[in-house]
C-alpha cells in the first residue's frame, strides 16, 4: 500500500516514516485455501481459510476442513481491502473480468 507525498510522489508507509522493513520468513508456513469466511467484532476481524472438497455438487451437507484463522484488526482489515482489490484489478487487467456469482436470490 502506497501514501501520497506532497511532492505529489508516493512512498510506502514505512519509508515515509524512514523506517526499512525486513521480512523475517523463517517462521513462515504456506497453506491452500479455496474457502474464506469472515466475522467481526468492534475489535477485530476474524478470517476463516479452509478446503472444500466435495466432488459432487448436488450434496445436501457439504464439510469444510478450516485449515487457518487470522485474527487482525478493523484498521489492518481496510488495508488488507485495498491491497486485494488493487491485486485483482491488476489480475483481471492481464487475464480478464472474474466473474464472481453470490448465493441465488431466493
Amino acid at each position: 500500500m502506497t501514501i501520497s507525498t506532497k511532492a505529489g510522489g508516493t512512498a510506502k508507509p514505512a519509508e515515509a516514516a524512514g523506517a526499512k522493513v525486513k521480512w523475517d520468513d523463517s517462521n513462515m508456513k504456506s497453506s491452500y485455501a479455496n474457502v474464506c469466511n469472515v466475522t467481526s467484532t468492534r475489535e477485530e476481524v476474524v478470517m476463516l481459510f479452509g478446503l472444500n472438497q466435495a466432488w459432487n455438487r448436488g450434496q445436501q451437507e457439504i464439510t469444510i476442513q478450516l485449515t487457518d484463522r487470522i485474527i487482525i484488526s478493523p484498521y489492518a482489515a481496510k488495508r488488507l481491502a485495498t491491497l486485494l482489490e488493487g491485486v485483482v484489478t491488476e489480475y483481471e487487467k492481464r487475464f480478464g473480468t472474474l466473474n464472481v456469482e453470490g448465493p441465488a436470490a431466493k
